[in-house]
């Protein structure tokens, strides 16, 4: 059944106007981390100063991963999503951020899969029928009607990690059972076959946000895919733009 709870959905969040960020300090179990949390370019400066400041309960750590990630697919993007799944399921994790006119839109409850944990998701899979959730970066597709209704599909960008998204039907889409009742009957979230599921009241709204080539980012301290990713390790030439 829908949830009553009020919407999450948030007005727009003024943009700090000073350019510099605080060091922060990595990871000490992951020296790869140590060397994402120091961007080389303005443009992640600035995309990872923008994200920081627009959603400050989030792990800015994670923040900086994406603003790489993004700024190495794709600099001009308008809109960009993010996933925290080192968090429990029971706490907002998903934030939708419009980057053109710098305003947080979303900060929300979502699902993982049945077979990637509990309340804590802790494996991932890029295996059809393995009911697990993928991480990485993430274009979004068209929106449609489903069988769970209005949702959104996602082509996954990173080979071996999330590239069979599309065929495994990997979509954000609303669910009964992302609410903060089903929280207190159970102690965490309902899961789902893998897909990203949002609160039914929000999900139609949220979805039209970020269709239509936009961007998902959905993260986990996975060490392999961490010093492995394309995304993390781009070597798009902006040294012109580059802050001494």
């Amino acid at each position: 059944m829908p949830t009553n709870a009020p919407s999450r959905w948030l007005p727009g969040v003024a943009l700090c106007s000073s350019l510099l960020l605080s060091a922060l300090p990595a990871m000490a179990s992951d020296d790869f981390l140590a060397q994402a949390y120091t961007p080389d370019t303005l443009h992640q400066r600035l995309l990872d100063q923008t994200l920081t400041r627009l959603a400050p309960d989030a792990d800015p750590r994670v923040m900086r991963l994406a603003a790489r990630a993004l700024s190495c697919a794709d600099p001009d993007a308008e809109r960009l999503a993010v996933i925290d799944f080192s968090l429990p399921s029971t706490e907002p994790r998903l934030w939708v951020f419009d980057l053109r006119r710098q305003k947080l839109l979303f900060e929300e409850l979502v699902s993982h899969g049945q077979g990637s944990g509990n309340a804590m998701a802790k494996t991932f899979s890029n295996i059809p029928e393995s009911h697990q959730s993928s991480i990485g970066l993430f274009r979004t597709m068209n929106s449609y009607q489903g069988s769970n209704g209005y949702s959104l599909r996602l082509e996954g960008l990173e080979p071996g990690v999330n590239d069979l998204a599309y065929e495994r039907a990997i979509v954000i889409h609303g669910a009964d059972y992302v609410s903060e009742d089903f929280i207190e009957r159970t102690g965490r979230l309902g899961r789902s076959h893998g897909c990203p599921a949002v609160r039914q009241s929000v999900a139609a709204p949220l979805i039209d946000s970020i269709k239509e080539d936009q961007y998902l980012f959905t993260y986990y301290p996975d060490p392999e895919w961490l010093a492995s990713s394309d995304f993390f390790h781009c070597n798009r030439d902006e040294s012109q733009l580059a802050m001494n």
